[in-house]
């Protein structure tokens, strides 16, 4: 009888021991099911996004121009690329313009057709330049870039001051936030929920977005032949920079 008795309580602590290792095993792969669920889908979130901008005045030209040449052999279409680059370059640079640089170099076979035939008859080349100056120089550099030898201009963006930029970024930033939590809350109070937290933001970067002027063909040949009197006008006008936020709201 003691032995039975004996046998049937290691038995029932036996079953209680694989019991409660089962239990153990059941809580543990919950646990790894919950944590292998991203956050979102354990909660009822709201993804709204919201987008601002900011206007601010441009005070920076960025003015792309250049040389162009033609002639009967390569060397000599080079030569006079060369002479005249300088020229620009040299009187660019005498006026403290920012961020000049070259910008392209080309050299090109020009063909003619003869009876059919492709026939060589010169060639053709450019050197193109890139610089900032403030709007107020920028017509009058332009004009004396071309009187320096300058044959092409290709246009002019404007933009503003990085200081200017920032501050800029900062007001859009906040006005696609605001805008976002708008939609939230107009969204939330008509179906009578209750916004809980910020589970996630998303921020994409502030964007200025130049505002370019090209000028025409009309233009460009008329500045390049004949230099007026009056320098020619520029009016840089505003800039637009961009901001958008995606917030996703728990409730």
């Amino acid at each position: 009888m003691k032995t039975q008795r004996s046998l049937s309580i290691f038995l029932s602590a036996l079953a209680f021991v694989s019991t409660t290792a089962t239990l153990t095993t059941a809580v543990q792969a919950q646990d790894r099911i919950a944590q292998s669920i991203p956050m979102s889908r354990m909660l009822r979130t709201l993804t709204v996004s919201g987008r601002g901008t900011e206007s601010i005045q441009t005070t920076i030209a960025q003015v792309r121009l250049g040389v162009e040449a033609q002639g009967k052999t390569a060397g000599d279409v080079q030569a006079v690329l060369a002479k005249r680059s300088n020229a620009v370059v040299t009187f660019l640079k005498s006026r403290n313009v920012e961020k000049l640089e070259t910008t392209g170099i080309s050299l090109n076979p020009v063909y003619s057709y003869e009876n059919n035939k492709q026939v060589l008859t010169g060639y053709s080349g450019s050197n193109m330049v890139v610089f900032r100056t403030t709007n107020n120089a920028a017509g009058e550099i332009i004009d004396q870039s071309v009187k320096s030898g300058a044959s092409r201009i290709d246009g002019i963006s404007f933009i503003a001051t990085d200081d200017a930029i920032a501050a800029a970024q900062k007001i859009a930033l906040r006005r696609a936030t605001q805008e976002a939590q708008a939609q939230a809350n107009a969204v939330l109070s008509v179906l009578n929920f209750t916004q809980k937290d910020i589970v996630s933001i998303q921020v994409n970067n502030a964007v200025p977005r130049p505002r370019p002027v090209e000028m025409n063909e009309a233009a460009m040949q008329s500045r390049s032949t004949k230099i007026m009197a009056d320098p020619t006008p520029i009016l840089g006008g505003e800039q637009t920079v961009e901001a958008s936020v995606t917030l996703e709201i728990s409730y």
